[in-house]
């Protein structure tokens, strides 16, 4: 027996496991590798990082090319030990080259390079980007083949490639908002407005929009003292006006309009034409979506949009500031309680207007009631009794206890909402 040969034989294993380590790892650190701190890399200058980015582009051929290079040197190892033990044990080398090897590969080969490019994904993958982009080069020819033969069979069986799901970018998303960690009330606070973020496209404007019995307006025909006096006494800027009837809204007007009018007439309000000073009214379909809206609001460089329904008919007010709440949460609010209209009682339970929208709820609290098929508190319940319930009464949905405290005609405008006990939600 040569023993020079066994000794070469033997330091070729090593560097067959170590390439085979190197092969494992890499594949493991090129898909765990986080895409949005590679592009952030990339975006500075570094060329590892981009070089990451293009390999992964490559998804099948660089899989396929680290999967036959790691094939291929664990196959020549094992060959390779088999024929040492052979040489030193005769027939029985078969048995003891298969439980060496076994180990071998299983510890040095996959298990440790890969731990370890699991948990330092971003840096191993910069590393080896060159190498394994060498190793994909150097494989080109047979993983073309491969491939076509790989794509021939499952088409043949009806699972080819092309019908395969890549998944959902936005639940993706959503997922890695759901995994983000931090102190419980600031990530509860980040979690909601990126959510609502993502939300923007799927919620319309008449679910957030200023009712139209809420809505502040003037009347036209009135004495102009006592119009710019309503101004004057507004919380708002921006008011809408109308002649006749309320729904027949003619124009828009600006306190800051207004009030440069009166300076140029010597502050004489008899002498000011508020007609003429109102602005064009812009209409929206209740239907428009706020990620459309907002767009529309960046684009016209407005702040204010009447909501209409399918007729034609006013059904509300929505404005910028009320979509960036939705995504923020109140701006004004200097209370505990973030949502307007919601009070929080020493027993634990919550004095809500009718009026207050279920997304708001859910958001600010993390309940999850539904909101198919109703924007507010008082939707929900007419919806879950399916009648018009009578001040007093108390019905249990979704887990929770709904007791309605005030009504005004049809009108629920005050419910006592008690959440379940923690103990109670875990059980269920």
């Amino acid at each position: 027996m040569n023993n020079f040969a066994v000794t070469g034989e033997i330091f070729a294993i090593v560097v067959l496991i170590i390439m085979s380590a190197f092969f494992a790892g890499s594949e493991t650190a090129m898909t765990a590798a986080s895409r949005a701190r590679l592009h952030g890399l990339a975006q500075k200058g570094d060329k590892r990082a981009q070089q990451v980015i293009d390999i992964r582009h490559q998804g099948e051929r660089m899989i396929g090319a680290l999967l036959m290079g790691n094939s291929t040197v664990n196959i020549l190892a094992s060959s390779l030990a088999t024929s040492v033990m052979i040489k030193l044990f005769s027939e029985g080398g078969v048995f003891y080259a298969t439980a060496i090897m076994t180990a071998l590969i299983v510890i040095f080969a996959e298990v440790m390079p890969k731990t370890y490019a699991l948990y330092n994904a971003d840096k191993m993958s910069t590393a080896v980007a060159p190498m394994v982009r060498l190793t994909i080069t150097v494989f080109a020819p047979f993983l073309v083949v491969i491939e076509a033969i790989v794509k021939f069979i499952l088409n043949l069986f009806g699972a080819g490639i092309d019908r395969v799901s890549v998944g959902n970018n936005i639940e993706e998303l959503r997922g890695a908002i759901e995994l983000h960690q931090g102190l419980e009330e600031e990530t509860q606070e980040q979690r909601a407005m990126l959510h609502s973020i993502l939300d923007l496209d799927d919620v319309w404007v008449s679910e957030i929009m200023t009712h139209r019995q809420m809505m502040k307006t003037i009347d036209l025909n009135q004495p102009v003292n006592d119009i710019v006096q309503e101004v004057l006494d507004s919380q708002y800027t921006r008011i809408p006006v109308y002649k006749d009837s309320p729904d027949n809204i003619i124009g828009v007007i600006h306190a800051k309009a207004l009030l440069r009018e009166l300076q140029g007439t010597g502050g004489r309000a008899e002498n000011v034409n508020v007609e003429k000073l109102a602005l064009e009214p812009w209409f929206i379909p209740d239907s428009t979506s706020l990620f459309d809206q907002l767009q529309a609001f960046r684009e016209r460089r407005e702040h204010f949009a009447l909501v209409v329904d399918e007729y034609g008919s006013l059904m509300g007010v929505v404005t910028l500031e009320d979509i960036l709440e939705e995504i923020v949460g109140d701006i004004d609010d200097e209370h505990d309680v973030a949502v307007a209209g919601v009070r929080k009682q020493p027993n634990g339970s919550y004095m809500i207007d009718g009026t207050v929208t279920i997304r708001d709820l859910n958001r600010e609290f993390e309940w999850d009631f539904p909101d198919e098929n109703y924007a507010t508190l008082a939707g929900l319940i007419l919806y879950e009794a399916e009648k018009i319930p009578e001040a007093g009464q108390v019905f249990n949905f979704h887990g929770f206890r709904f007791d309605i405290v005030r009504r005004q005609r049809n009108q629920i405008t005050l419910v006592r909402v008690t959440p379940p006990k923690k103990e109670d939600a875990e059980q269920e």
